[in-house]
């Protein structure tokens, strides 16, 4: 069966642009997007736009129009995030056909340098103001980062759809097995965390800089869940870079919102979690021809062995001391 992205032509997006009250002037830009598509449109008379078309069946609009209205929020409070743009009849959120569309305003930027301390902390400064008002309301309509939708069920999918070579999926299985009793003993160290509203992919491809600072993008991923999720993806190195990364980014952060530290505990357990849920992610969209074209080495038998050594190093990282800060 024909992926519904198939249909997405040029022609078509430009046809969503002109349905939703704008005039397209041709000129049309693919941005690099797995999840959803992504285009720079020209606009008559006007600065470009940037046009996300939802990815068909992954979010209901309930769950869509809560990011647009947590970014609402942000931008309220002079946070830099983008959100999107209203349409003529005041919605966020138009439909074409199949597809989801929400227009936002075109910011460039460039990744964070976070090599650098003063970035770090400028980084955990507006993380902590997004965190002042991610507490401020629970989602409704959008799930929670936990260990049942992270890793019990990326794992499931992935036994019940065969897609481990035959002469892995013991070792595979097994591992994957230890390495989440390893998560779930870490959720049980950190206790009863509080849970907020996160961007929940804070990765610095979703992190504009420019000469006034860092702005957010890609809200799609925003979920329920504890604050360190959106402050382990700043982290990277040795234990010991790690954690004076870690200060750095928690003196910013705790300018404006009070960190537990009982979620240090968390750190490698949600690790361990993105790195399940990525594989499973890979495999639940193989059927969008964009996937094989980027990840030609999925499914392989070199692949899957990565994934386990992988997993065995987060097992030992797992069983060490959380970070100091």
């Amino acid at each position: 069966m024909e992926h519904p992205y198939a249909t997405l032509t040029p022609d078509r997006v430009l046809d969503a642009i002109e349905a939703a009250g704008l005039a397209p002037d041709g000129r049309l830009l693919a941005l690099n997007s797995f999840e959803n598509r992504v285009y720079q449109v020209g606009i008559e008379d006007g600065p470009p736009l940037i046009a996300k078309f939802y990815r068909p069946g992954r979010w209901p609009d309930a769950a869509i129009l809560e990011e647009h209205a947590f970014l609402a929020e942000l931008a309220a409070e002079e946070i830099p995030v983008v959100p999107p743009l209203p349409f003529a009849d005041g919605s966020t959120l138009a439909h074409h056909g199949p597809f989801r569309l929400a227009l936002f305003p075109r910011r460039g930027g460039r990744a964070p340098e976070l090599g650098d301390a003063a970035t770090r902390e400028w980084m955990g400064r507006f993380l902590g103001r997004i965190h002042v008002v991610g507490r401020r309301r629970a989602f409704a309509a959008r799930p929670a980062l936990d260990i049942a939708s992270f890793g019990e069920e990326p794992r499931d999918w992935l036994v019940e759809h065969g897609a481990l070579p035959p002469e892995l999926f013991a070792a595979w299985k097994g591992t994957i097995d230890i390495a989440l009793d390893g998560v779930r003993h870490a959720f049980a160290r950190a206790g009863d965390v509080t849970t907020l509203r996160l961007h929940g992919d804070c990765h610095l491809g979703n992190v504009l800089w420019t000469d006034d600072g860092p702005h957010f993008v890609d809200f799609d991923d925003s979920r329920m869940g504890p604050a360190v999720q959106d402050l382990w993806m700043l982290l990277s190195g040795e234990r010991l870079e790690m954690q004076a990364q870690l200060q750095d980014v928690l003196a910013g952060y705790e300018d404006f919102c009070e960190f537990d530290r009982r979620e240090l505990h968390l750190v490698e357990a949600l690790r361990t979690l993105r790195l399940i849920h990525y594989a499973a992610w890979i495999a639940r969209r193989w059927d969008d021809p964009a996937f094989p074209a980027a990840f030609p080495w999925f499914g392989t038998a070199h692949y899957w062995q990565s994934r386990i050594l992988e997993l065995k190093e987060q097992i030992a990282a797992m069983d060490e001391p959380p970070l100091v800060a």
